[in-house]
């Protein structure tokens, strides 16, 4: 069941603080001179605009020289494990070195046997609830799920979810992903059922499943993948995306068209991504000096000017490492005080409802 007690997961109780020392630390030199001999990182699912990661992926290679192969920008996690799996004996460039994966996919893949164990040199900034014990997978940042609208056309913007069943947006509303492989997508679904008062996961997969079967009856869902270029050019108006990249899509386009990321008024729900090593990473060295520039204080602000917020947030402000004009860029903080962290559990029941019954139950193929 989801309490009311765990509904607000405030930074101060999330995070676990460091000392400066080790918020200070740096791979060693034999990490970063066998990273360099290898020569190559292969990443899968970063597109730039998604969390800042156009920058990060090149202050990583100006740092250190190291080639970034970029598979498949807009894949989802489930497509990112698929990988995984095809090309355990291939240590070519279609084989990832690392994932960035939504929380419930972190357990599976180590069970399954598909990732790793790796602990950075910040990893007790790392709050425990955010990581493997063992040090296969650990969170990197978390996000809010959004209504980004673009007010050109979307005179009235929803407000809350009930609100995307109404004629005012037929043609209007989509997904950032497919729901039946993203975690993005899955999550929408989840929040939607948190927004009808459900508590026990299953329901809540049943009942966001029920809402987006009444959008679609409605005329209103658009089944396809809603990007910022979609957006853009009005095909759909509405795309239910994280809190991070409705504002990066609403800086990149610049006010043409203008945007609005609206957090919904219930079923606030923020998700928690992880990286991981693959088992099989061609560039193993290179893939863990990946992970090291990532939970590095720049690493870690680089999410945060992509408005993510990253997972050692708290370690960095209580270091006095956050810019002021980042900041104030973020959104208000009274936008999140309703936000639920659905444990992984909660997750793995929701997605296997949502994942397998929204054929049957929504019946819109999202391509």
């Amino acid at each position: 069941m989801i309490s009311h007690m765990r509904r607000l997961l405030s930074l101060s109780t999330a995070m676990i603080v460091a000392s400066t020392a080790i918020a200070a630390a740096e791979p060693s030199a034999e990490l970063i001179a066998a990273a360099k001999a290898e020569g190559k990182l292969t990443t899968i699912a970063l597109p730039h605009s998604w969390c800042g990661y156009g920058d990060i992926i090149a202050g990583f290679k100006a740092k250190y020289g190291i080639e970034v192969n970029e598979l498949n920008p807009d894949a989802g996690s489930g497509d990112e494990i698929e990988a995984i799996k095809a090309n355990k004996g291939n240590t070519g460039d279609q084989a990832p070195d690392v994932i960035d994966v939504g929380l419930s996919f972190g357990p599976s893949s180590k069970a399954e046997g598909l990732i790793q164990p790796y602990k950075v040199s910040t990893w007790d900034s790392i709050p425990d609830s955010a990581k493997d014990a063992d040090g296969h997978w650990y969170g990197d940042y978390y996000g809010v799920l959004s209504f980004v609208v673009n007010t050109d056309i979307v005179k009235e913007v929803p407000k809350d979810w009930a609100d995307l069943t109404k004629a005012d947006y037929a043609n209007s509303v989509a997904l950032a992903g497919d729901p039946r492989t993203s975690n993005q997508a899955v999550q929408a679904a989840y929040a939607a059922g948190l927004a009808k008062g459900e508590t026990d996961a299953a329901k809540v997969g049943e009942a966001g499943l029920g809402l987006f079967a009444e959008i679609n009856k409605a005329g209103n869902f658009v089944p396809v993948i809603g990007k910022s270029a979609s957006l853009a050019q009005g095909s759909t108006p509405i795309v239910i995306a994280w809190d991070y990249n409705g504002l990066s899509w609403r800086d990149t386009l610049a006010g043409n068209p203008p945007l609005e990321v609206v957090v919904p008024a219930t079923g606030v729900i923020a998700g928690v991504y992880v990286q991981a090593i693959s088992a099989f990473a061609p560039h193993p060295n290179a893939a863990k000096l990946w992970m090291e520039y990532l939970y590095s204080d720049e690493g870690q602000l680089g999410y945060l000017k992509g408005y993510c917020h990253p997972i050692r947030f708290n370690d960095l402000a209580k270091n006095g490492k956050i810019p002021q004009d980042m900041l104030d860029k973020l959104p208000p903080a009274a936008a999140y005080e309703k936000a639920i962290f659905p444990t992984l559990e909660e997750q793995a029941a929701g997605k296997e409802v949502i994942t397998t019954k929204w054929d049957s139950v929504v019946g819109a193929n999202v391509q």
